[in-house]
Order: structure tokens, then C-alpha cells, then sequence
């Protein structure tokens, strides 16, 4: 078997970003998909990538998976890394690994060594964007909680993202996680994402103000690459720490596990390199008896079941992301997209990645740019350093 074609087709979801979906051609007959991880305002970029890597993959056996990857970076990269770059690799692997299985009429996770776990726990994503008031996240949360969630993720921190920050926006997330936890309740898991805001002496505080509410997790404190600023909050938090989503390939895990400098890594499978790639994350970080919970800010279809697949092979995962914004639209693009019910995903049981896309609608729904975004001016600074000196 041989590949003979390798198609990127971006899909406009209609709220923050586009989708980049991946479809892998073969002189079978066989045809597989895969999704690469997008971001607002480089989603084109990414997806040069997947066509530009995609030219070297025809022609190649599909699953000769490891070496196609070895080859994407040993000779097409030639060992010069990137986000678009991992991306590209990540969507083109999940297809490969989409036809390998329906070549062989087998689930991708039984490929890679067997579930070790029936169902896959998801904690609900994108519910809280733009909400401001503590009514407005208590209320919000009581709805994911009674649509069968029993974990939910948010940012409780103002934006812009800033390193150094006010006490009161320490004290504004208190109020609104307070009156989370008591819309929804003592059982259901809080998880805190701070993407890679703060410095340490931030970090350690705000995590010091929210333990009393419990929170299953505090995300990325601190921007990923300082392994010493994670590690300090590490050694302060109160709450179990997290990073990963913006680390790609073994490589760059490799010194946050030496350093155990989290509880907790989140790779996601379509910026990380693949499934496999995952898969040998997740196995490093288990030797470090380091938990690994998949990261997964993509549609409800193709990236979502991948992660389902790698996580049913992983001893050491306790749970992963759903973006319930994502969930209409992916409906659309596949016939049976996996859905959490009470707060869980069961294996999908078909050949592959075990979905059905809808590859209609798939092409109907091109990619295209959005408005642009309001950035700050210097202007805009002003009034946050004045509250910054209050701070010390």
C-alpha cells in the first residue's frame, strides 16, 4: 500500500479559531484523517505546514509510521523544530494511524498494545469565555454541571495576559471560583488553567488563596520553558501543577520530568507529534510516576478521538479536555462523534480512529480569517502598572 495523496482542509467553526483537518489518501482505496492543533491567526501557517510536509509523504508506505515521523524531522526539518511543524507531523501521524487501522479492521488502541480502560473521563472547556460576573460563572457552571460534567476548566485571571499582576485580580479570581464551587457543589472537579501568565511569586499566592475551594488542578502557571519557576511553584502550591500543551515531542518534556518540576503533564496529541509520540510521553512521564492528562483545545471529532485512543493505552491518565463549543459543529462534520455521558467518553469500537466523517461538510465550511483582534498599545498599560505598585 502505498499513500497517494495528502489534503489539508481547514474548517471555519465559527467561534475563536479555525480547524485544521488532514486526509491521507491511498492507492487502496483506503482513505485516513488526522487534525493538527490551530491557532488564532496562525492556523495558515500551520497549514503550509501540513502541505508542504505532506509532498514528502506520498509515495510512502503508511505504516512505516515511525520512520515517516524520524523523517519528517531528521531530513525535511532537518532537526529545526516549530509549533507549525509539530502540528503538520501530529495531523498527518493521526491519519496514518486512521488507515493503518482500517487496513487491519482494528481500533488504533488495540495497535498500540490494548486498552487499559474502557472509558475516558473529560473535563467540559470553553464554557466561561467572556463572562465577567461571579452570577454569571455560577450560573454558567451549574449548566455544565447539569448537562452530566462532573469536572470543569477555567481561567479565572482578567486578561491581558500579564507576568506581573494586581493583588485584586488575585482577589477578583477568588471571588469567582468561590462562587463557583458553591453553584456546584464539593464533588465536582474545579481545574484552574493560568496558560503561562504569572511569575512565581504570583503563582504561589493565587494558588495559596483558591486551596480552600480544592481545586483538582492549577495549568501552567508559569510559561513552560522556565523549568525553575515551575518547579518553585511546585514546591509551594498547595495544588497539584500542570504543564505541557505548549512542550512538543520527548524532547521538550524531557527536562520538566528530569526536574519533576510538575505533578501533572498535558501534551496534546495534535501539537506533540502524534499518537505515538504521546504514547512515548506519557510512558516517560509515568517512569517519573508524573500523571498525564492530554490537553485537547480541538474539534469533537478527529483530535478528541485520537487522544481517546492513546489514553485507553496510558496507565498513568486521569483525564482529559472536551471544548463544549466545539461540540455543535462536530456533530456536523461527523456522523458519530464521540459524546461524554456523565462525564465520560466510551471507546468507539470501529476500525482506526473509528469515526465517520462527514467529508461533505467538512469542505463546505472552508477556513477563513477573523476579524482582526484588539491588542493593547503602551497606552494600555498605564492604569495595571499603577495598580502593579500597590502590589509589593
Amino acid at each position: 500500500m502505498k499513500i497517494t495523496k495528502v489534503e489539508c482542509l481547514t474548517v471555519h467553526p465559527g467561534w475563536r479559531k479555525n480547524l485544521i483537518f488532514v486526509r491521507v489518501e491511498t492507492d487502496a482505496g483506503i482513505v485516513g484523517w488526522g487534525e493538527a492543533y490551530s491557532q488564532y491567526d496562525r492556523d495558515r501557517a500551520i497549514a503550509a505546514q501540513v502541505e508542504e510536509l505532506g509532498r514528502y509523504v506520498v509515495g510512502r508506505n503508511p505504516f512505516q509510521i515511525r520512520h515517516i515521523c524520524q523523517v519528517a524531522f531528521d531530513d525535511y526539518a532537518q532537526r529545526r523544530a516549530s509549533l507549525e511543524f509539530h502540528c503538520a507531523v501530529s495531523g498527518i501521524e493521526q491519519a496514518l494511524w486512521d488507515i493503518v487501522g482500517k487496513a487491519t479492521e482494528q481500533p488504533v488502541y488495540n495497535l498500540l498494545g490494548g486498552k487499559t480502560r474502557e472509558r475516558i473521563r473529560v473535563y467540559a472547556n470553553g464554557w466561561g469565555y467572556k463572562l465577567q460576573e461571579v452570577a454569571d460563572y455560577a450560573r454558567a457552571a451549574e449548566k455544565v454541571v447539569e448537562s452530566g460534567f462532573t469536572a470543569l476548566k477555567l481561567d479565572p485571571l482578567p486578561r491581558p495576559w500579564r507576568t506581573f499582576i494586581p493583588r485584586q485580580h488575585i482577589r477578583q479570581s477568588v471571588d469567582i471560583i468561590r462562587g463557583i464551587r458553591d453553584a456546584v457543589g464539593p464533588d465536582v472537579d474545579i481545574l484552574l488553567d493560568i496558560h503561562r501568565r504569572l511569575a512565581p511569586m504570583h503563582a504561589i499566592e493565587l494558588a495559596n488563596a483558591l486551596a480552600e475551594f480544592e481545586p483538582y488542578w492549577f495549568e501552567e502557571p508559569c510559561q513552560s520553558e522556565n523549568i525553575q519557576a515551575l518547579a518553585e511553584v511546585r514546591a509551594s502550591s498547595p495544588i497539584p501543577t500542570v504543564t505541557g500543551e505548549a512542550l512538543y515531542g520527548r524532547a521538550g518534556f524531557r527536562p520538566v520530568l528530569r526536574e519533576r518540576a510538575v505533578d501533572i503533564i498535558n501534551p496534546d496529541v495534535a501539537n506533540c507529534g502524534g499518537i505515538l509520540e504521546l504514547m512515548y510521553i506519557a510512558a516517560a512521564a509515568e517512569t517519573e510516576m508524573i500523571a498525564c492528562s492530554p490537553h485537547n483545545y480541538n474539534s469533537t471529532t478527529l483530535a478528541l478521538s485520537a487522544t481517546v485512543h492513546a489514553s485507553a493505552c496510558m496507565p498513568n491518565f486521569i483525564i482529559t479536555e472536551y471544548f463544549i463549543p466545539f461540540e455543535e459543529l462536530g456533530a456536523k462534520l461527523c456522523r458519530n462523534p464521540l459524546k461524554p455521558v456523565d462525564g465520560y467518553i466510551t471507546l468507539p469500537d470501529g476500525p482506526g480512529l473509528g469515526l465517520d466523517v462527514n467529508e461533505e461538510a467538512v469542505r463546505s465550511m472552508p477556513g477563513k480569517p477573523f476579524p482582526k483582534r484588539d491588542l493593547p498599545l503602551p497606552e494600555n498599560e498605564g492604569p495595571r502598572n499603577a495598580a502593579l505598585s500597590k502590589t509589593f
